[in-house]
């Protein structure tokens, strides 16, 4: 399985392959992310959604299963560690498939990796590794990454989860 490091790389070698300048760490708050010294906040494409492709549609559908079949656990406090583990490891999994095999034009591209962005802090915060941060608090990111997605990207089977 990915590691969150190994899946940074890959981000890292997918964004320079579209000529970005690498991925940095999200920014805190709002749906931001820095590209270049600059940062990427979450817009429409002159108020339509973002193109998808279908590895991005089947990744994020797999992620939202993932953390749907979860949630009544999380929502009761009732995930261990190891579930959180689990689920972490599925989710991350799944973002090294969009990141190696997702070809959007690089307007796209930078807008995903936004939502990337929060979904790695997330996955990061499932495993233990944000110490301040409750596991369940890293759901709750790729929860909103999700909600993002479906919000500034067109996938016409795209279905929010109801929570």
């Amino acid at each position: 399985m990915l590691n969150t490091v190994k899946i940074w790389k890959l981000a890292a070698a997918a964004a320079l392959a579209v000529g970005l300048s690498g991925v940095a760490s999200a920014a805190t708050g709002a749906a931001a992310h820095e590209h270049g010294g600059h940062v990427v906040k979450l817009t429409l494409d002159h108020g339509k959604k973002w193109a998808t492709d279908e590895p991005l549609r089947k990744g994020m559908a797999a992620i939202r299963g993932n953390l749907e079949g979860a949630l009544h656990e999380i929502h009761a406090g009732k995930l261990d560690a190891a579930g959180y583990n689990v689920l972490a490891d599925k989710v991350g999994a799944q973002v090294g498939s969009i990141v190696a095999d997702c070809k959007l034009e690089p307007k796209a591209d930078a807008q995903l990796h936004v939502v990337i962005a929060q979904m790695l802090e997330g996955v990061d915060a499932m495993q233990g590794k944000q110490k301040k941060v409750k596991r369940q608090a890293g759901a709750v990111k790729v929860l909103t990454a999700l909600e993002h997605y479906g919000t500034y990207f067109d996938d016409p089977n795209w279905k929010a989860i109801k929570h």
